[in-house]
């Protein structure tokens, strides 16, 4: 693997010790975790072959903790809870734990545009870090980080509810307690055709109560309903 080919500054090597230190892992090679911070608008010694790797290792991982964790739950549910906590939105939370914007290295054009703050990016760099550790430490290693960054998530988890969107949610929990479906119904579409906005409600006969959105689309003003009802339910 291609290394960083310049030398590292005694106060980038504090910055990224700094770093290891919050992450729990200590480098033999404190270049790697430089390299798992490099976007690729540096040139082109960038972090994206680290964030294929990363990418299966964390997969790979996620997917063994489901299976011994919940020995009964069906393959279609283990994919579904799996795509949840491996997904773009996770690993940026995850990153965000560990304020990885602080620490990665972008090109002036990212700088400026606010690559640091951007979700995909910070995403990336949290799969690029899984590979350094594997390609610096070894496998246990590397299992022990993704371990420390999911340890929350799958004490709280709950694989029934994970990674269903809110409208199959408010569904299965109606039906769960034999009361009447949701009734979606369009309020208002407003706007031009390419920029409009629909109001929709949503009716839940349990509460005798509408609850409405706003979004860009139908599909997603409904589910964006679902959730406020789900959250007036107590099941959000």
């Amino acid at each position: 693997m291609a290394k960083q080919s310049k030398k590292l500054s005694t106060e980038r090597v504090a910055k990224l010790q700094q770093l290891a230190t919050k992450l729990g892992y200590q480098y033999n090679d404190i270049s790697m975790l430089q390299h798992a911070l490099t976007h690729r608008s540096m040139g082109a010694t960038n972090n994206e072959r680290l964030e294929f790797l990363g990418d299966s290792l964390v997969n790979f991982m996620i997917a063994d903790v489901l299976f011994h964790q919940f020995d009964r739950l069906p393959e279609g549910d283990m994919s579904r809870v799996r795509a949840h906590l491996v997904k773009g939105d996770t690993l940026a939370v995850i990153g965000r734990e560990y304020a990885l914007s602080d620490y990665l290295v972008l090109g002036p054009g990212e700088l400026k545009s606010g690559g640091f703050r951007r979700d995909s990016i910070i995403a990336d760099a949290v799969e690029a870090i899984i590979a350094s550790v594997y390609e610096d430490g070894g496998l246990d290693a590397c299992r022990d980080l993704v371990t420390r960054f999911y340890k929350n998530r799958m004490d709280a988890l709950d694989p029934k509810k994970v990674g269903k969107d809110p409208k199959t949610r408010l569904q299965e929990y109606l039906q769960s307690q034999n009361e009447e479906l949701p009734e979606y119904t369009i309020i208002s579409v407003n706007g031009a055709a390419h920029d409009q906005e629909f109001t929709v409600s949503c009716y839940v006969g349990k509460l005798n109560s509408k609850f409405e959105a706003v979004a860009t689309n139908r599909r997603k003003a409904e589910q964006k309903a679902a959730e406020v009802a789900l959250k007036a339910l107590g099941e959000l």
